[in-house]
């Protein structure tokens, strides 16, 4: 019987930085982005960074404790990252989950990411509500995060533009209580 494979948060190492740099820089028009709001990354265009100017440039930022490395296998997939929503100490933190190569995609480490992402925000901050925010057409995304436990709280009708549709942004929460309740039962 086959081991299956490991997926962990870790924080960024330089062997992670040619992965980085491939699916931020490097591809012309990585399919990531046609799921991460894609309405946000058609304004900009192709970013021309080399991966020497890359690397220097992630070399000189210190660790982002808000950001951590999505590994399988210890080879980096992906990244999740967090900010605290205005104002500072109120207990809202937004999340994000990216997992860079299709071909993880619809296998649950979305899921597993996100639930290992929330564990980690409320064992690290005052967080009192974790939110992730996606929209319509990403609906991988929203049955990732109910799976997670994350309930739908805001569906703001029609409120993004793409590919010559109207899209509603979809808001999912998760409230400490809830979460620390549903572990607990586990």
């Amino acid at each position: 019987m086959p081991i299956p494979p490991v997926l962990t948060l870790r924080s960024r190492r330089d062997d992670d930085l040619p992965t980085l740099w491939r699916w931020l820089h490097a591809e012309s028009d990585p399919e990531w982005k046609r799921w991460d709001a894609p309405y946000f990354h058609a304004a900009g265009g192709m970013s021309t960074l080399s991966l020497t100017d890359f690397t220097a440039r992630e070399h000189r930022c210190a660790p982002d404790p808000h950001g951590q490395i999505i590994a399988l296998d210890g080879a980096c997939i992906g990244q999740v990252t967090r900010h605290e929503e205005a104002p500072e100490g109120g207990g809202w933190w937004d999340l994000g989950v990216l997992i860079f190569d299709p071909q993880h995609w619809g296998g649950g480490l979305g899921t597993q990411a996100l639930r290992l992402w929330a564990d980690a925000t409320f064992a690290q901050t005052e967080a009192h509500v974790l939110t992730l925010t996606t929209w319509g057409g990403n609906e991988r995304m929203v049955r990732a995060a109910a799976r997670a436990g994350f309930r739908e709280c805001a569906r703001i009708p029609q409120a993004r533009a793409w590919a010559g549709q109207r899209w509603d942004s979809v808001k999912l929460a998760q409230l400490r209580t809830d979460w620390a309740a549903d572990t607990e039962s586990v």
